[in-house]
């Protein structure tokens, strides 16, 4: 284990990139804000490899712990650490966040500063989310890491954009502040927001039952489940490609690791109580929300709704406590943060060019863009669960624990393989193979060497996944055991 603060390094190191970006000034120095935001997005990730490589598979317990004395009179310390659960999501945040960064490099002309500081200043505080022990540290990364979001979808998203980001921040601020109730009176019964003293606080039922209400609204919110998710497709549609690309990939990854990191091991009697509820929120968002993905007429609120859907699978397995399950939710929450990146990217591929998400608009795309049609499809088949691709491990393995619990939640879990296949295969079908409904489609040029590196960096994520689960699920096996032993103890 390294001696070096590398959780502060992947914290910081991206937030002083931002702020470095952001003293260039405007436009005018525009290449030199890119070329800065690139740097700093490739060093915040890179000292994230360190954390991979000297991971103690062996054992559940925080690695890469920091301690530092913060404000000692509340009992708040700046405490980081990661294990087997938060680890690989660190690594995917600083990763997505270099993709978006180059995503963003010809699109985001006008204030191109701007623009790239937020995602690198959004990247620092969703690791910090990630890697903080402290629950009010927490908190403050929980609701700082609204701010950058909002701007991207506010000042360079689309015509309804102001509304679009006005919901998502009071959609997400609402359940936030039942969150910071919560810590709150766990700082009172415990004397200490350490969140690993939570862990093992004493709590009789109905205190969990309330504690569980109140983290189900702030996370379920971020996830999001249904009935609380109408704000995600207008999110993504009106946001930027590397928004769409942060928000899917990353930023809704934020409500499920908090149902892993505060609702199930602080009010574990909690979840037992309500497991039914949330399986059965989490099959409607499965089958439902993906009928609903079949009605769609535009490609971002296509991918978008099957997010909704593909995060069901994610709660489903929480909430079936079985190794394998929650093990297949953790591995869909990294599937679907390099599947949605890459379907995104793609859709603000076609977007650049033609400056459409309507379906109806395209149609023999291939002809003119095989390239980007042959990562296309890849992708496409992954959302679809096409096994090789990381789409199906998570998928598979939380459908193999649905069927060890109940056969018939397996059975409309397994929905989603049909379900998921129909609406991606037949945006992908319509939109590259069909005849040409636009003649503009004619003249588009295929990707770039820019586009080609991104596409191409997310394919091997998706197919190294999908042939080599082993190196994601070995790092998490023995902190989701610790988990669910945890969650095999009655507290009251």
């Amino acid at each position: 284990m390294s001696s070096y603060p590398l959780l502060s390094l992947a914290i910081w190191i991206p937030i002083a990139a931002g702020f470095v970006v952001l003293a260039t000034g405007g436009d005018r120095n525009a290449a030199l804000a890119r070329r800065i935001a690139l740097a700093g997005a490739t060093l915040g990730f890179l000292v994230t490899l360190p954390l991979y490589v000297g991971f103690d598979t062996t054992s559940g317990a925080m690695q890469f712990k920091e301690v530092h004395a913060w404000i000692p009179h509340f009992n708040a310390y700046y405490r980081l650490g990661v294990d087997g659960i938060s680890l690989l999501f660190v690594l995917l945040n600083s990763f997505v966040t270099v993709l978006a960064v180059l995503a963003g490099w010809r699109s985001a002309q006008e204030r191109a500063a701007q623009y790239h500081a937020a995602f690198l200043i959004m990247s620092g505080l969703v690791n910090g989310i990630f890697s903080a022990l402290d629950g009010f540290l927490f908190y403050v990364f929980f609701e700082a890491s609204l701010i950058p979001l909002y701007l991207i979808i506010g000042v360079w998203g689309g015509p309804r954009r102001v509304y679009a980001a006005i919901k998502f921040f009071l959609y997400t601020l609402a359940g936030s502040l039942l969150f910071l109730v919560s810590i709150l009176y766990l700082l009172i019964r415990s004397g200490s927001f350490a969140i690993l003293d939570w862990h093992l606080l004493p709590l009789a039922l109905h205190e969990q039952i309330w504690l569980f209400i109140a983290f189900f609204i702030a996370f379920a919110v971020k996830v999001p489940m249904f009935p609380l998710h109408t704000w995600l497709p207008d999110a993504h549609v009106e946001a930027p490609t590397g928004g769409s690309v942060v928000l899917a990939a990353i930023a809704l990854k934020l409500g499920a690791y908090g149902f892993a990191r505060f609702s199930l091991p602080i009010a574990p009697d909690a979840a037992h109580f309500f497991s039914w509820p949330m399986i059965a929120l989490s099959l409607v968002a499965v089958f439902y929300i993906g009928f609903v993905a079949l009605a769609q007429t535009d490609m971002k609120k296509l991918v978008a709704y099957s997010s909704i859907s593909h995060m069901g699978f994610v709660t489903l397995g929480f909430f079936m406590f079985s190794a394998f399950s929650i093990e297949g939710a953790l591995v869909q929450m990294i599937s679907h943060g390099f599947v949605s990146a890459a379907m995104f990217l793609c859709i603000g591929v076609l977007y650049d060019r033609m400056h459409s998400r309507q379906i109806a608009d395209y149609g023999g795309v291939a002809d003119s863009m095989p390239r980007f049609a042959a990562f296309f499809m890849l992708f496409a088949m992954a959302n679809a669960g096409l096994p090789a691709t990381s789409g199906f491990v998570g998928e598979f393995m939380v459908i193999l624990a649905a069927v060890q619990f109940k056969f018939w939640v397996a059975f409309i879990a397994a929905s989603t393989l049909i379900l998921g296949a129909a609406y991606t295969l037949w945006m992908y079908g319509r939109v590259i193979f069909m005849a040409v409904a636009n003649d503009a489609v004619r003249a588009l040029t295929d990707i770039s060497r820019r586009e080609f590196l991104i596409l191409a960096l997310l394919a091997l994520c998706v197919l190294g996944m999908g042939l080599y689960p082993h190196a994601f699920t070995r790092v998490m096996h023995v902190s989701v055991n610790d988990l669910l032993q945890h969650l095999a103890v009655q507290k009251y």
